[in-house]
């Protein structure tokens, strides 16, 4: 987890595994944080805002794809006010930009985000999405945040034991210099 651009407060692992022609950005977990980070011209960014995911990892007692599906829109609902800007200007009609993935198959590797035993599972992911086409050479501020509601509600388990995504609601700042 000590490479997982969630916990990078700078932006040193901004570009660890990224390749054209889209670059993805994510948000900051734990803390607001400050990336500067350098693009090169010509790559799109896909960000995510927020988002949620449920997998039979983290839910033993998900027995079917329907309820995976509920459990992230579930975890999603609890998300209000999603926000973005770029250089000051928002970004208008930002909550339409929402989806659900597909069930889709990944691998959680040693010392993973989620802290379970490595393995493959299967996950549906919901949230709110950023598609940005290539920006201009120079110089951007993106701005990325959303709020959490009370999520009392959720019956997956006590809110105590809610999966996400607490601990996502921070401002994250990106320095972006696309040249």
């Amino acid at each position: 987890m000590d490479k997982n651009p969630s916990y990078d407060g700078r932006g040193v692992y901004c570009s660890g595994n990224q390749k054209a022609p889209v670059w993805f950005l994510t948000l900051s977990i734990g803390h607001p944080a400050t990336r500067s980070c350098y693009l090169p011209e010509n790559t799109a960014l896909l960000a995510t805002l927020l988002n949620s995911e449920c997998s039979y990892a983290e839910y033993a007692n998900l027995t079917n794809e329907f309820e995976v599906r509920e459990c992230a829109r579930e975890q999603q609902d609890h998300v209000v006010s999603p926000m973005a800007s770029i250089n000051g200007m928002e970004i208008p009609n930002f909550e339409n930009y929402r989806i659900q993935t597909h069930l889709f198959s990944f691998t959680l590797p040693v010392n993973n985000i989620l802290d379970l035993l490595a393995q493959t599972t299967q996950a549906v992911s919901d949230g709110n999405w950023l598609f940005l086409k290539p920006l201009p050479p120079g110089n951007y501020e993106l701005i990325l945040k959303g709020n959490i509601i009370d999520n009392s509600g959720n019956n997956f388990g006590s809110p105590s034991a809610f999966a996400g995504p607490v601990g996502w609601n921070y401002s994250t700042t990106y320095r972006l210099e696309v040249g």
